[in-house]
């Protein structure tokens, strides 16, 4: 029998990515995520009222993205004043973490119906140092944590060559999968794969009759590999890590519906997938990018499956060297791993990524009838959180 108080997902959108001063720059981000929360919500039809809480991943935490974006923008998107909203912080994992905390309120019965969202709006926000060449570390590293790691700390550009290094990556290998994540994300729009989860927006949003974003901006459908080998290094003279093998700066929003088992059938909800895992993992901060592992390991674990049960893999491609030391540590078949491309070609709207990943994923599993599927995104800092989730209904069509 079905455990009512099961977390399943009912509804799940995002928005069109944008490249940083492109075709979404001028929203503002509480209207970028207003614009999904409405859309996942209104292709639900379930009383807007009945809404327990708005949990929403954000990363940069200033400015126009400060003082809670989640009540901003649930408001924006027109829900009832009484239902409430926050915002979580788990760096690039944000948006799959607000997921998680939904996933668990549903499954502790302490909520029935939970939006989970994320947004980043980069053309607007200052990027994080972290992301820049030659840039200290910022304010929010301690003296104490310093001196905990003899000053090793650095930025997540400099780990990204650490990991390259550790694990064998060569400069052809990362240029490689950075052009079959562009191959493979412009194959899934030249299909339509996307659409389905995809709201669309127009250009400026005071006016109906700018041109409308229905596509990932950042997606190249030819790329020219003596370009991309041509490039210059980034974050060491001796390094591999390039801009063309990098995540891309972007502007973005998702949301996802999750409901218990019990409101679902209650309130005419199709359930489409439950989670068979929740993990999340911390590990070196100096590589920061090998917690992708353990939390793999422990979301294995708790679901009580075998890599070779999953039939499709999301890593976050922060960096073309993260989805292959993931794909080599675990033997992951090529074919099951990103098979949509991923960030290096769709982008990186920071706190927004893991919940477009995840209904990229939740709708690759329905468009292919395949099952299972992991998701997992590495964290600044050396955190990662992994989820894994089991497709409901075959029937579903993506209407």
């Amino acid at each position: 029998m079905n455990n009512p108080s099961e977390a399943v997902i009912v509804g799940a959108v995002r928005t069109p990515v944008g490249r940083r001063g492109g075709a979404l720059a001028a929203w503002h981000p509480v209207d970028l995520l207003g614009a999904a929360i409405a859309d996942v919500v209104d292709r639900s039809g379930v009383e807007p009222a009945l809404i327990d809480d708005v949990i929403a991943g954000c990363v940069l935490q200033t400015d126009v993205q400060s003082g809670n974006v989640a009540r901003h923008a649930m408001l924006s998107a027109g829900l009832p004043e009484s239902v409430p909203a926050v915002t979580v912080d788990r760096q690039c994992g944000s948006g799959l973490q607000a997921v998680s905390f939904a996933a668990q309120a549903v499954m502790a019965g302490s909520h029935d119906l939970v939006v989970a969202c994320g947004v980043e709006s980069m053309s607007q926000v200052a990027t994080p140092p972290s992301l820049i060449p030659g840039s200290p570390l910022g304010p929010q590293y301690s003296p104490r944590e310093l001196a905990r790691y003899d000053g090793g700390l650095m930025a997540q550009g400099l780990s990204s060559e650490l990991m390259n290094s550790d694990y064998g990556m060569t400069r052809e290998a990362l240029d490689d999968f950075s052009m079959r994540s562009h191959r493979r994300a412009a194959e899934a729009i030249a299909a339509g794969r996307f659409e389905a989860q995809t709201v669309p927006l127009h250009s400026d949003p005071a006016d109906d009759g700018s041109p409308l974003v229905t596509r990932d901006e950042g997606v190249r459908a030819s790329i020219d590999p003596a370009k991309i080998a041509s490039l210059r290094t980034v974050f060491a003279d001796d390094g591999m890590t390039t801009a063309a093998n990098s995540s891309q700066i972007s502007d973005g929003a998702g949301a996802l519906l999750i409901a218990s088992r019990s409101f679902a059938a209650e309130h005419g909800l199709a359930p489409r997938a439950r989670f068979r895992a929740l993990s999340v993992a911390g590990a070196d901060p100096v590589v920061q990018f090998t917690a992708v592992l353990e939390s793999t390991r422990r979301a294995l674990k708790r679901s009580g499956l075998e890599i070779d049960e999953i039939d499709l893999f999301e890593v976050n491609e922060a960096f073309a060297g993260v989805p292959l030391m993931f794909q080599r540590e675990f033997g992951v078949p090529d074919g099951k791993l990103n098979v949509n491309g991923g960030s290096i070609a769709i982008g990186h709207p920071l706190g927004s990524t893991g919940a477009r990943m995840l209904t990229d994923l939740l709708c690759e599993l329905e468009r292919t009838g395949k099952r299972i599927g992991l998701l997992t995104v590495c964290e600044a800092a050396g955190t990662a959180n992994t989820t894994i989730i089991e497709r409901i209904d075959p029937a579903f069509t993506g209407k």
